[in-house]
């Protein structure tokens, strides 16, 4: 009898593992390029503690995916919570939370095999940010010519 270090699982593991590191670097460099708090750790560790969730529960109990999943979804919103800062009629780290609660579904979708996906949500998180801020100015003003 020969043992195998590695089979489907481990690898289907390791591969999950390194889009989780790859994801959460991406979207964690935008977050850090902007000064936020939960920047590349933060989003690593979400987008892997998800993805390893989902994994582990789909194989030691298929029958409870659905279940494991929105415990995710409701704890991650919690830690997202946490970032929410009301400063006077402000409110500051939205985005950010938002970008936690997504880590965790970026991780879940690994975790359930959906790579691709994780990977397109993953840049349109990281880019979405970098869209500006359109609300600064009255939506008339977006289109009347500016004298030069």
């Amino acid at each position: 009898m020969t043992m195998q270090f590695f089979g489907p699982n481990e690898i289907n593991l390791i591969i999950d593992l390194f889009l989780g590191l790859v994801a959460g670097f991406i979207i964690g460099v935008e977050r850090e390029s902007r000064g936020k708090d939960a920047g590349i750790s933060t989003h690593i560790m979400v987008i892997v503690g998800a993805m390893l969730f989902t994994y582990m529960s789909s194989l030691v109990d298929p029958a409870s995916k659905s279940r494991i999943a929105a415990q995710i979804v409701s704890g991650i919103g919690f830690l997202g919570a946490g970032l929410i800062v009301k400063d006077g009629a402000n409110v500051k780290n939205l985005t950010t939370a938002a970008s936690i609660w997504v880590a965790g579904a970026i991780g879940m979708a690994f975790g359930f095999n959906f790579h691709l996906i994780g990977i397109i949500v993953t840049i349109v998180i990281a880019l979405v940010p970098r869209i500006p801020h359109l609300n600064t100015k009255s939506p008339e003003s977006l289109f009347e010519n500016k004298k030069t």
